[in-house]
């Protein structure tokens, strides 16, 4: 199936995660598990915000936007990976790989920015309580929701236009999704400028929102350390630190896969960590920004039970 020395390609292979049988089967229970208790977070969470008026604030705004970025950005890859697990069919087309690959991107890049707002948004709400409502108005919230999206699918474009134009020397995508880093890889063409643009885009969409994260959680814990009582600190701290770990995860694994230099690259490593900011953060989000929140909680029990329709 290898295409050897020809230049063009109608559909790839995807080997999946592992070439185990017995592997296949336990990463396959692992990914389903995950997908399914995630997406179902991420759904109600978002269900919950839109239906109760009493959430209808900058920060649930927000918090709604990326349970909705998680559920398509987890959809994009694991479904396809699911069914060609229990179907066999590991093939996928040249156009539908590169779709896969646009949302992947562009979901992802999304989903990066959205937690940089997200920090900032909880800066100003702790740090300059009294200027909150001032600077995150509507205009700025929706704008702050906007530049996400409009980034992420412009970064998203341009790695696909350039994609376009490569030629490939196999087929065999040694993943379980259409990766950039593993198609740019297969490629038989110049590649510098794809791989250039990786980091140079990378860094806009990935480091710069970490360093932005970082830059908002330093305050914000000096904050915390000033609270007077140590039920009140220790619980600051918790929630806090619970957000802000799950933001290192994401980030670690991302900038492991593509920032670090290929020297230091597994394909197997590589599979772990994509798995990881794919599925694992993802699937934690809505636990660890919903849970921890009393309002949220309130609106979930109304959700269920149905008493917003009651009402309505």
């Amino acid at each position: 199936l290898d295409m050897g020395n020809q230049t063009q390609v109608s559909e790839f292979i995807l080997l999946g995660l592992s070439a185990q049988p017995q592997q296949q089967q336990v990463l396959f229970s692992l990914s389903f598990s995950l997908y399914l208790i995630g997406s179902l977070g991420n759904l109600l969470t978002f269900l919950a915000i839109i239906s109760d008026p009493h959430l209808h604030s900058p920060m649930y705004f927000f918090l709604s936007n990326l349970s909705l970025l998680d559920i398509c950005f987890t959809s994009t890859t694991i479904p396809k990976m699911l069914a060609n697990h229990l179907f066999g069919c590991t093939n996928i087309s040249f156009p539908a790989c590169l779709a896969q690959m646009y949302c992947f991107i562009a979901f992802g890049a999304a989903d990066s920015i959205l937690l940089s707002t997200m920090a900032y948004d909880r800066y100003l709400a702790i740090c300059r309580p009294l200027h909150y409502m001032t600077i995150m108005n509507t205009f700025r919230g929706t704008l702050l929701v906007a530049i996400p999206w409009i980034s992420a699918n412009f970064v998203s474009m341009v790695h696909t236009i350039l994609m376009t134009h490569l030629s490939f020397c196999s087929n065999r995508i040694p993943h379980f999704f259409c990766d950039l880093n593993a198609l740019i890889k297969l490629s038989c063409s110049n590649t510098q400028i794809n791989g250039m643009l990786v980091l140079l885009l990378g860094s806009w969409v990935v480091l710069i929102p970490f360093v932005c994260i970082v830059a908002s959680y330093t305050p914000i814990a000096m904050a915390v350390w000033r609270v007077p009582s140590a039920q009140g600190k220790w619980k600051a701290f918790s929630t806090c630190g619970s957000h802000f770990c799950v933001v290192i995860l994401f980030y670690r694994t991302i900038i492991g896969v593509y920032f670090n230099p290929a020297s230091t690259h597994s394909t197997q490593r590589d599979m772990v960590a994509t798995v990881m900011y794919t599925v694992v953060t993802p699937m934690l989000n809505p636990f660890i920004y919903s849970l921890r929140n009393q309002d949220l909680k309130v609106a979930l029990r109304k959700l269920l039970s149905g008493s917003h329709l009651a009402k309505s």
